[in-house]
């Protein structure tokens, strides 16, 4: 299915910013500095683009279609993915916590910025592994081939009301400069 073909792209997108989350923590575990300002920026980038752009296209449009085709929620992938998005959402809150307090120069944040961004970077690295290789395969065998320039239209209406996706593609571009040594 072509539609599943930009989920797996915006994925390597995301774990482009994982592996500069992940770097950044190090650094700071490190004792070197970071600044605080690539942890708000890379928070913008998760919320408006990993859980905004991409979640956007899962939650109100895949698993919508493969609810309709009678995968439930419950005791499946899309209920494990479901809660995963959630408590994604709950660590990107923390690092924006940590980060905030970083920027304010309480550096009491840096083992929550580190924490949080360990703890992020492990959810969606084996989250995108269950999507990829769990969940999309699934997509497409249980949305029968005449929905899936639906699915695309839909994807395509869901990154013009975000309208935010380029700007996005260009942050996660961007965030490598915050940490080059």
């Amino acid at each position: 299915m072509k539609a599943i073909d930009i989920l797996v792209e915006e994925h390597r997108v995301i774990e482009r910013v994982l592996d500069l989350l992940e770097a950044a923590a190090k650094k700071l575990e490190n004792g070197q500095y970071v600044p605080p300002e690539f942890f708000l920026l890379a928070v913008d980038f998760i919320r408006g683009f990993a859980d905004g752009c991409h979640h956007q296209k899962e939650e109100g449009v895949l698993f919508v279609r493969m609810q309709a085709q009678g995968i439930p929620t419950d005791g499946c992938p899309l209920g494990v993915m479901l809660a995963e998005h959630a408590l994604a959402r709950q660590y990107t809150r923390a690092l924006l916590t940590a980060a905030q307090d970083l920027h304010a120069g309480d550096m009491s944040a840096v083992n929550r910025a580190i924490q949080s961004s360990r703890s992020y970077v492990a959810l969606l690295r084996q989250h995108i592994f269950k999507e990829d290789n769990i969940l999309f395969p699934l997509a497409e065998q249980v949305i029968p081939t005449e929905l899936h320039p639906q699915v695309w239209g839909d994807f395509e209406q869901a990154e013009l009301e975000d309208g935010a996706h380029e700007k996005y593609l260009a942050l996660s571009r961007s965030l490598a400069q915050h940490i080059a040594a």
